[in-house]
């Protein structure tokens, strides 16, 4: 498995900053207690308990704000609905309390929002020479909607600083279920979480200029992002042919932000090359996510391995990233300095 996961290291704290990190004994050590199951070799049985992990990190800012670092981070949550999410979704929401707190810790005034890799679809299908393309749509996608279910008891879109039971908020309405399209489009999802429901209305108030904007996207397919109808010739396929480039979402989220400093992506998917196993099952090589990731740079994109077997080490690389970026955070009216690579 290719080193593709670079989790950034905390900076070292100056005298005006406070660092908080969780300390060896008060760690917060988890069991891998996400659902286990028979893994593809067989060898888990159901009832194993893998060795306990910990998430421990912290956030080295000024809680005040002021011109070092930010004070505030609006989270977006991506998730994968699709057929073969069931474990790890479940995994997220038992690993969730532990990420929430490091955050709650940090004295962040944070916003946490869900929503699913599902977009709406229409496009066009090439056939036999001589006969027309047949029309395509793929349905049942939340559309970069921030998820408010029924029965979660969320006031609102997202779940924010001083909300009571944010753990039990978010395990809430991070169940988002197994229903949703075949053909998983997190990059749509996020543009439009961020444009067009943010237009209509349905996300408006969620995102703060003054906010690190971070993004967490949990899956085990490729990318399949469409933002425009296409006509896929007789032998293309949806999801491997005249997608959106990548690059076009790292650009829109730098003009959405303002500025490359003001973003940061934590991408949890297969690796690669080829497919990863794990007792969640099989995860394929999420390419055009790792050229995301890449293309975002080090200081703003990690990409974990789903194939970890839980979300521990990838929620931890996630938080260690996002403290690395609240750090760097540009004051608003100032660019990030540019790091020479």
């Amino acid at each position: 498995m290719p080193s593709h996961v670079h989790a950034p290291s905390s900076s070292t704290s100056s005298p005006s900053r406070r660092r908080l990190i969780l300390p060896a004994a008060g760690a917060l050590a988890l069991l891998a207690c996400g659902p286990t199951g028979s893994g593809p070799s067989g060898d888990d049985t159901p009832g194993d308990v893998d060795a306990a992990r910990e998430i421990d990190a912290g956030f080295d800012l000024d809680a005040t704000g002021g011109d070092e670092g930010c004070a505030k981070i609006d989270i977006l949550f991506v998730v994968d609905d699709s057929g073969s999410m069931a474990q790890e979704q479940a995994n997220l929401t038992t690993n969730f309390p532990q990420f929430i707190s490091v955050i709650e810790q940090s004295g962040l005034d944070y916003r946490v929002a869900v929503t699913t890799t599902g977009v709406d679809y229409t496009y066009s299908q090439g056939s036999l020479p001589g006969f027309p393309p047949i029309p395509s749509s793929i349905t049942g996608g939340d559309n970069g909607a921030m998820l408010q279910p029924a029965g979660c008891n969320l006031p609102r879109r997202w779940i924010q600083a001083g909300d009571p039971n944010p753990a039990q908020l978010f395990a809430c309405a991070a169940n988002v279920g197994t229903s949703g399209p075949s053909d998983e489009m997190p990059l749509a999802a996020m543009r439009a979480a961020f444009d067009d429901r943010v237009t209509d209305g349905t996300n408006a108030g969620f995102r703060r200029a003054d906010a690190l904007l971070a993004v967490v996207i949990l899956t085990d397919e490729n990318d399949c992002s469409y933002e425009q109808p296409v006509t896929l010739g007789f032998a293309e396929t949806l999801c491997d042919a005249q997608q959106e480039p990548v690059a076009n979402y790292v650009a829109f989220l730098d003009g959405f932000t303002g500025d490359r400093g003001r973003w940061a992506t934590a991408v949890i998917a297969g690796p690669g090359p080829g497919t990863c196993s794990s007792t969640f099952g099989d995860a394929d090589y999420a390419q055009r996510l790792d050229q995301f990731v890449m293309q975002a740079g080090s200081a703003n994109g990690v990409l974990s391995s789903i194939c970890a077997g839980d979300l521990t080490v990838g929620l931890t690389a996630a938080l260690e990233l996002f403290d690395t970026a609240c750090e760097n955070f540009p004051p608003i009216g100032k660019a990030a300095p540019r790091v020479v690579r």
